[in-house]
């Protein structure tokens, strides 16, 4: 497992909410895994000059419970790159609210493709 974020900004960075999670406190796993989605989308959209969906995500892990109040950046990095795909490496850190330690929440590859204005793959321009 990761020791410390990545040596990057995140692409994206919010806190938690009481309306994202369960009433135990705890953050759905959906919720995070969308705030992934949208990072990787960031980074694919940029990357593609356009429009790109996502098609897959692999290896997705929770190592770690994220509570209400916690902030948690998301880190993408595009790690592949094919004629339509493009495969993005994801992790979540948190931060508790008034604390400086952060712990790797969970990482997934996310694979996306490129698409046109009639929902076709295209070549990625890159």
């Amino acid at each position: 497992m990761t020791e410390a974020p990545p040596d990057q900004q995140p692409a994206i960075r919010v806190t938690t909410m009481p309306a994202d999670a369960n009433p135990y406190g705890d953050i759905f796993g959906g919720w995070l895994m969308s705030q992934m989605d949208m990072a990787a989308g960031l980074v694919a959209s940029r990357h593609s000059h356009g429009r790109a969906v996502t098609i897959a995500v692999e290896g997705m892990k929770f190592h770690a419970p994220v509570a209400v109040g916690d902030e948690v950046s998301v880190y993408a990095d595009l790690v592949r790159v094919g004629r339509t795909s493009m495969t993005i490496d994801v992790q979540a850190w948190r931060r508790g609210r008034h604390v400086e330690e952060r712990c790797l929440v969970t990482q997934a590859q996310f694979v996306f493709v490129a698409i046109d204005e009639h929902r076709q793959p295209r070549a990625v321009q890159g």
